[in-house]
């Protein structure tokens, strides 16, 4: 891997040189932000690059929006190793000001994922022009991570049966740690997570004579102070769990009790039994909610994530990988778990792998509307991810 010096990281001069190309594009995806499985205009950039960089073979549409790319190793053999990036933006209103902010209001690149995206295609070019690896290098740019289920739309339509690997790897830029630091979490390293739905239905009244309502907008008040109770009264307290109310809605007028109300919110966990305690839990309190004021409670839990492991074995070569761009230094495979998910998990569920992440400058939270990512971490993921891709299928 041909390196050149870049302050205390090793970077491909691929890459290096490759700067103005790479940042471009990074800025284009965040003007023009796509919320998940409308990733068309990211789609068709990712496509015509790959064609550019003279990568194999390419395959779109799967997953509905989802890219995949194959590369050729200078030599031959039956292994593959796949290494994936996430393109969908959300549904928040950007507030950060910068120059190319978002031009589409009430999206933006919140998370990092137009950064993964350029990270893979910064690894994409690299990879296509030197193939210092034997074997096949699988490139998979996925659609939908937030919430919409991507992955596994992308798995059922046939990406792991059409393009098998042996392994994969995924990242993630990480605003809580410091810049170009790389840490890995081995086991169980994102929650599992599942949304859920609540509709209270009362009785509507003139706000008058609340007497002749069945209130939900109080009911819901009630039942959303009694729903933190499952964590701090039944689930074990040396066990992850986390439930957080994130909507609450009722009514349109100033004179009206509404006759509905809806709630609804997260349940982040580490294990099935976990799940199995607060989905019940949900259930027993939504069912006594409706005995106690003679009201009707419609509950829907559906999970969405699946807890994120890391294989021990493969995360120790991804974070020797990193070690080679990074420092070892700068690198750390002791990483606590995160209560955040992704939906990575659901590659990890068919083909071992690994996920890590990487700081960068920037410390405003995820999925704030005020979220930054420095464009120059881009350069260091897009050298981890080809570098992983070299150590695992070396010539």
């Amino acid at each position: 891997m041909p390196m050149e010096k870049n302050m205390s990281l090793n970077i491909p001069k691929i890459i290096t040189e490759s700067e103005n190309e790479l940042i471009s594009l990074f800025k284009d995806f965040h003007v023009n932000p796509e919320l998940g499985f409308e990733e068309k205009r990211t789609a068709q950039i990712i496509k015509n690059k790959l064609f550019e960089y003279g990568v194999d073979h390419i395959k779109s549409g799967i997953g509905i929006t989802g890219v995949v790319g194959i590369i050729k190793g200078k030599k031959n053999s039956n292994r593959s190793v796949g290494i994936r990036a996430d393109m969908d933006a959300l549904p928040i209103h950007e507030k950060t000001n910068l120059a190319y902010s978002s031009k589409i209001k009430g999206r933006m690149h919140a998370c990092g994922h137009d950064a993964h995206t350029t990270m893979l295609l910064g690894a994409a070019k690299y990879l296509a022009s030197t193939r210092c690896f034997k074997g096949s290098a699988v490139l998979i740019f996925q659609p939908a991570e937030e919430g919409l289920g991507g992955a596994l739309k992308m798995i059922a339509d046939g990406v792991l049966k059409q393009f098998p690997c042996d392994e994969i790897y995924g990242i993630h830029n990480w605003p809580n740690q410091s810049p170009n630091k790389v840490e890995i979490c081995v086991g169980p390293a994102m929650a599992g997570a599942a949304f859920f739905d609540i509709e209270i239905i009362g009785q509507g009244s003139h706000a008058a004579a609340p007497q002749n309502s069945k209130d939900p907008l109080l009911i819901a008040s009630s039942l959303v102070s009694q729903i933190q109770y499952i964590v701090s009264r039944n689930v074990p307290p040396l066990d992850t769990c986390v439930i957080s109310i994130t909507q609450l809605h009722a009514g349109s007028a100033y004179n009206v009790i509404p006759e509905t109300a809806q709630i609804a919110g997260t349940i982040r966990y580490f294990s099935d039994t976990i799940f199995d305690l607060t989905n019940k839990r949900l259930e027993e309190i939504c069912n006594g909610f409706e005995i106690c004021y003679s009201i009707k409670i419609n509950l829907n839990i559906r999970k969405v994530f699946d807890v994120l492991v890391n294989d021990e074995d493969l995360s120790k070569s991804y974070i020797e990988a990193a070690a080679d761009v990074v420092g070892e230094e700068n690198t750390n495979i002791g990483a606590s778990p995160s209560t955040g998910s992704e939906d990575f998990a659901d590659f990890l569920n068919v083909t071992p792998g690994a996920y890590c992440r990487l700081g960068h400058e920037g410390n405003v939270a995820l999925h704030s509307p005020n979220f930054y990512l420095e464009p120059k971490s881009i350069f260091t993921g897009s050298a981890i991810l080809s570098r992983i891709i070299e150590k695992r299928m070396p010539l």
